[in-house]
């Protein structure tokens, strides 16, 4: 099953440059390439990330880590976390995924990607070190070395603390392997079923996997069904749980303020001992119960002895980078990224944009995998766009060829118009003839497709800047 290249056959050592280290790195068997029906749940295993970080000495037992598990807002959270621990002074690592235009946007500490030569020498050891369990455990994933990689780095660089984004599932996912100071459980929908299961319960349970004897872990308001699988999980192994608005004060309410309009204000914790009136850093009301997670985070850690000033944390909170989620990457005209790629992320995108976004009308850039829940998202487009540009994602092989969405779109009673781009720069540049000075394009349905058009305003950027 995984895949192979002569890059594999390298000499030990360092890499010659970092185009061959991310040769090596490509040439494994990347899952989130790869087509749900065609992945064998039994695939997902310890087993072999357990050994390939005893191989490296098991650097990651020397780490403090929040290790956040979810359907969706876990990246979001994660954000928040880290950028408030970083705000009151913490060195801290943040290890994300999906990246956008770089893959070291994955491994961050204090904010910044990893160097170069920091991340290119840390793949060379574990590259050496999944060499040697290869024999006996098989080829370790992308994702796998990708893993190692940054729990090695976090811990090399001394790292305060880690905040730690599960891959997929939790239970059996690879950063599985870290021993949490705390964790967080973000909201459960249906996603990856066959993977995961067909049923929120059961996706429950596999990302309540995470959670550890005698360590705290808070999960979001969740249906009761989920509440219950959680519950259930906390008393077999000994696990503290905590639910948002349950067990930990938690309120929401709106605020106008200028030049942003209503958005939402989180109180988190005990009056005094929490945080009141707490902005949320990202655009809509979808992310207030993802802040007030991550402020519940930061709480239980005040309690484990750091010192998270309130001052600290709310100028934390709003130095929180976007990256995908309703991005600005180029104005005029304005184009807006986004990672929503499920029913539910792209009907939050657009109300957002259009609580948030003062426009006359938007032009909806996009593009999806073949494997998700389009005729849901056809329907979010229907109702959100005004007019819709269809493409697909160089850089997806599962991308859906964009006739056929189109073909599918135009179905819809009171579908508004739309046009096919084969390719996210040609449709770009449909969208910006299309729209005013006073208009926005919105790009969604894929963080392949959303990274793709960053990365091409970057390079229009970078090469404006050497011209």
């Amino acid at each position: 099953m995984p895949a192979t290249s002569a890059h594999d056959d390298q000499d030990r050592g360092p890499f010659v440059n970092h185009e061959a280290a991310l040769a090596f790195l490509n040439s494994r068997t990347n899952f989130e390439r790869v087509r749900q029906d065609r992945i064998d749940a039994d695939e997902f295993k310890l087993d072999r990330m357990h050994a390939l970080m005893a191989e490296l000495g098991d650097p990651h037992k020397s780490l403090r880590v929040v290790h956040i598990a979810g359907s969706k807002g876990k990246g979001s959270t994660c954000e928040m976390v880290a950028s408030c621990l970083e705000a009151c002074g913490y060195t801290t690592g943040l290890f994300t995924s999906p990246h956008l235009v770089d893959v070291r946007e994955r491994i961050r500490i204090g904010g910044d990607m990893v160097l170069r030569e920091i991340f290119d020498e840390a793949l060379a050891r574990v590259r050496d070190a999944a060499r040697a369990i290869e024999k006996k455990l098989g080829p370790a994933t992308y994702f796998e070395i990708l893993t190692a990689v940054g729990l090695l780095i976090f811990a090399e660089q001394a790292v305060d603390i880690a905040v730690v984004e599960v891959g997929l599932g939790g239970r059996l996912d690879c950063t599985n392997v870290v021993q949490p100071t705390v964790v967080g459980l973000t909201e459960i929908q249906l996603e990856h079923t066959q993977i995961l299961g067909d049923t929120l319960e059961k996706i429950a349970a596999e990302k309540a996997g995470i959670m550890k004897p005698g360590v705290v872990g808070i999960s979001v308001p969740q249906t009761d069904a989920v509440l219950d699988v959680f519950r259930q999980k906390a008393a077999e192994i000994g696990a503290d749980l905590r639910i948002l608005a349950q067990d930990i004060v938690y309120s929401c309410r709106f605020e106008a303020a200028f030049g942003r309009g209503p958005h939402p204000k989180v109180c988190v914790g005990e009056e005094g001992k929490g945080f009141e009136h707490l902005s949320v850093p990202f655009l809509g009301e979808h992310q207030a119960p993802n802040c007030g997670l991550a402020l519940a985070i930061l709480c239980e850690l005040r309690n484990k002895g750091f010192e998270l000033p309130e001052r600290s944390v709310a100028a934390g909170l709003q130095q929180t980078p976007r990256r995908g989620r309703l991005e600005e990457v180029h104005a005029p005209p304005r184009v807006i990224v986004d990672g929503a790629h499920t029913p539910e992320s792209v009907r939050a995108a657009l109300r957002a944009a259009g609580a948030h976004l003062k426009y006359d009308s938007m032009v909806v850039v996009f593009g999806c995998a073949t494997d998700k829940q389009i005729d849901a998202m056809l329907d979010e487009l229907v109702r959100g766009a005004d007019k819709v540009v269809f493409t697909r994602s160089t850089l997806n092989p599962r991308a859906m060829d964009p006739a056929e969405l189109a073909r599918r779109f135009a179905e819809r009673e009171d579908a508004p118009m739309a046009l096919v781009e084969q390719d996210p720069r040609g449709a770009i540049n449909a969208a910006a003839r299309a729209v005013g000075k006073h208009d926005v394009v919105l790009v969604i349905g894929s963080f392949y497709l959303a990274g793709e058009v960053k990365g091409m305003f970057e390079a229009k950027r970078a090469g404006a800047a050497n011209a």
